[in-house]
């Protein structure tokens, strides 16, 4: 990776973006990635590439959904595997989660290495190679879930995701955490629980709130939950975009 001083402007942002040429390299990231995550870049800068007050509400309610979970499931695509492979481990651990690899350019050698790549950050136990459910009505490869992981899930986190998978996991009845940074996006507008943040600010987030929640009563998580207002996190969201940072 080539030396970025810290005062650079655009210094994590610049990071960002090496990590996914890095998961392209090592075959975690396939070259759609990179396009993707010039999309949510895009974004990011004009939220002022900054955790709106809105966003780190969603990172604490997603938190206590996911400690709520009878099952509870964080779904990882390249990209995440390249940006946030140990927070994603950490988050598991925090909240009792399985981790399952799920890609919709999916090959037999990006699931191992993105598996082991997990495995090299911690992760004890990786789902998705099994690949013996799928998800109604979908004809691509992120289809493909373990029925004992996604399959089995009463609760998702699907960070970067695609908007047709979320609203089927949706159908399913799963209740889904988006992170995305496009809240005019189908996933986030899908999801119980968007987050409208970068994946690297927002994984983290969540885990320090899984962590201060940690032994919060259910009944004082399930209240948090059910003050959230997702329209209302879409739209402020929006707001922060259209007026140039302001919620």
């Amino acid at each position: 990776m080539t030396e970025i001083p810290d005062d650079h402007p655009r210094a994590e942002s610049l990071r960002t973006r090496h990590r996914i040429e890095d998961g392209v390299e090592k075959g975690i990231t396939s070259k759609q990635g990179l396009i993707a995550e010039g999309r949510g870049e895009a974004f990011d800068y004009l939220l002022g590439e900054r955790t709106l007050p809105s966003a780190d509400d969603a990172e604490r309610v997603a938190a206590a959904q996911l400690l709520l979970a009878d099952h509870a499931v964080l779904s990882v695509n390249g990209n995440v595997a390249a940006l946030v492979p140990g927070q994603m481990v950490e988050l598991a651990e925090a909240t009792g989660a399985d981790v399952e690899v799920n890609l919709f350019n999916r090959t037999d050698e990006r699931v191992d290495a993105i598996a082991d790549h997990l495995r090299d950050h911690g992760a004890e136990e990786v789902k998705g190679l099994a690949a013996d459910a799928r998800i109604p009505g979908l004809d691509h490869e992120r289809a493909k879930v373990d029925a004992d992981g996604i399959g089995d899930a009463d609760v998702v986190l699907v960070p970067l995701e695609d908007g047709d998978r979320a609203a089927a996991l949706a159908e399913m009845g799963k209740t889904e955490i988006v992170v995305d940074l496009n809240p005019m996006s189908r996933s986030p507008r899908a999801a119980a629980i968007p987050v409208i943040d970068n994946v690297v600010r927002a994984i983290p987030r969540m885990t320090e709130h899984a962590r201060d929640l940690a032994d919060t009563p259910d009944d004082e998580l399930e209240r948090i939950v059910a003050e959230f207002d997702a329209d209302e996190a879409l739209a402020a969201a929006e707001r922060a975009i259209r007026t140039g940072g302001d919620e």
